[in-house]
């Protein structure tokens, strides 16, 4: 692990729903900051980052009130429009007190798809990171559709780090890594330290869904690692309630689990 991360120039940091806004109480401004403080300080010492953030639609619940998260497309796409007001403004400010510019970027898989949108993306998130800029992304919920749907963000940071040919993807949970079996319900489970991204065996290790917050779960995140891989790029699944962990991370601690090649 010390030498896949430490050495890494470009990384994408992926955050969920549950981290973001604290379990559904809303945006957790303090954990946002801590990782604005560690993504500046990685920015310091020369390495380039963006973030997938995951939290509109539960921010947007949240400023509405609705406890269940809706079915309706529709209304899933209000929350969106709602939630994003606030994700945005938290992210900008907390990470303008370290001097970082951000910025907003959406997308969605037709974005990628379609080769002219890939290549204007791609041309865009480059030139923002030539920029010192940290793009925060989010699939474009307000708009997109099943049929254009990346169905999580992990499979949106996993193309992001295709797409910019970043070195690695940490995806930062409220679970410490991936484990043998649900450590939730399974005391015998066990975390897993190192595998090979792409291992089969790992996705019947990684069950469904995590919260009734987002749509993601542990098998998203291993399914995330073998989409990455295929530019070389190996995920790290760690807790995002880790104190400092990015740093420690790029300082070439292991912490939680490596997907890598083989």
């Amino acid at each position: 692990m010390k030498k896949t991360i430490s050495e890494a120039k470009r990384i994408v940091v992926k955050v969920g729903s549950t981290l973001v806004t604290n379990n559904g109480e809303g945006l957790d401004r303090t954990a946002i900051a801590t990782w604005a403080e560690q993504v500046s300080n990685l920015l310091k010492q020369g390495c380039q980052v963006l973030m997938v953030s995951s939290g509109a639609i539960a921010e947007g619940m949240q400023r509405l009130s609705w406890a269940v998260r809706p079915q309706e497309i529709h209304q899933l796409q209000a929350a969106a429009a709602v939630g994003q007001m606030g994700l945005v403004q938290v992210y900008e400010s907390c990470f303008a007190k370290f001097g970082v510019h951000t910025a907003q970027v959406l997308l969605t898989n037709a974005d990628l798809a379609n080769a002219e949108r890939h290549a204007n993306a791609k041309a865009t998130l480059q030139t923002l990171l030539s920029l010192g800029v940290v793009p925060i992304i989010n699939e474009n919920d307000t708009v997109v559709t099943d049929e254009i749907k990346f169905g999580d963000n992990d499979s949106l940071a996993a193309l992001v780090v295709n797409l910019v040919h970043a070195d690695a993807l940490v995806i930062l949970t409220d679970q410490g890594g991936l484990y043998t079996a649900d450590p939730r319900k399974d005391a015998t489970a066990t975390m897993v330290d190192f595998a090979i991204a792409g291992d089969p065996s790992l996705e019947r290790m990684a069950g469904g869904a995590g919260s009734n917050l987002g749509k993601g779960g542990m098998l998203t995140k291993v399914l995330a690692a073998k989409t990455a891989v295929e530019t070389g790029a190996s995920t790290v699944i760690a807790s995002g309630r880790e104190p400092n962990v990015l740093v420690r991370l790029y300082q070439g601690e292991s912490i939680g689990t490596l997907l890598s090649k083989a």
